[in-house]
């Protein structure tokens, strides 16, 4: 793959995410007045003190100066990415604001709001976040704490929105400022979960009879590498070789089937991996 097809690869699936963080927001966490972190938050804490302020707009003009600082801190990719990525949210909550306008909650359980609509917008902003990219405001601080300081971008985004989240006390009251804690916790937590879960891989050790058959399938249709690691058996006492090998989800189905017509009684362990960086996976 080239690298103008991985780009535009690539800001496909940002948009895609954008796409998905916009709905979380607009759908479930607005009605509810939920402002969970973010320059999304921010906004909405605006617009509940100067309603003559659309939440989008205020977000295309607030995310400006934090741009200045991801090209500077991050990077011109990350920068660019994000300007994208900010621009495109604040576009397509405003087209939904005018398009579909939706005060109202679908339900009357703004926990039950609150919870998917996190999981939606988590779900999203972990997309974001591993390609390179951010939703602008907050999560470009989060992005240079996870390049500067190493702390994962999820924990990352909690710490930025922090202050937001006591905005929110003080502007819509306690109970919904609690529901914001609770959604800025939450919302760390998904995007973490959903960058290891884009990252997983495999890693699966073989005990076989028919390791060379097992090793060159691995080898010549998979393209990937392997490992031999000897052993010794505790029970047997015999000398034994272990295959070991990464590969992703797809690539595991594939050993699995072999496996299991080559060497039905061949002995496989697996452990899955959250990140693999070096040739033939993410680099660093």
């Amino acid at each position: 793959m080239n690298k103008v097809t991985k780009n535009i690869k690539d800001y496909v699936i940002i948009t895609f995410g954008i796409t998905l963080v916009a709905i979380g927001t607009y759908f479930f966490l607005m009605p509810n007045d939920i402002a969970a972190g973010g320059v999304n938050g921010l906004a909405m804490i605006i617009n509940k003190h100067f309603p003559v302020l659309p939440v989008g707009t205020s977000m295309f003009f607030m995310n400006i100066i934090l741009f200045i600082i991801a090209f500077i801190m991050i990077g011109k990719t990350f920068g660019a990415r994000t300007i994208y990525a900010s621009f495109l949210l604040s576009g397509v909550i405003r087209v939904l604001e005018v398009v579909y306008p939706h005060n109202v909650p679908f339900t009357d359980d703004a926990l039950l709001e609150l919870f998917f609509g996190i999981l939606i917008q988590g779900a999203g902003m972990g997309i974001i976040f591993n390609k390179n990219a951010s939703t602008g405001g907050t999560d470009i601080i989060a992005k240079i704490l996870n390049k500067y300081f190493h702390t994962n971008l999820g924990k990352g985004v909690l710490m930025s929105d922090l202050t937001i989240t006591v905005l929110a006390v003080f502007t819509f009251g306690l109970k919904e400022g609690l529901y914001a804690l609770m959604a800025v916790t939450l919302n760390g937590m998904v995007i973490d979960r959903m960058i290891e879960g884009l990252n997983s891989c495999m890693e699966v050790r073989i005990i076989s009879e028919k390791r060379d058959l097992i090793e060159e399938f691995i080898l010549k249709k998979l393209g990937r590498g392997a490992t031999t690691y000897y052993a010794k058996g505790s029970y047997s006492k015999h000398n034994i070789e272990v295959l070991c090998t990464i590969v992703d989800t797809k690539e595991f189905i594939k050993i699995r089937n072999f496996i299991k017509d080559v060497d039905p009684k061949a002995f496989v362990n697996v452990t899955e991996v959250f990140e693999t960086l070096g040739d033939g996976f993410k680099t660093f």
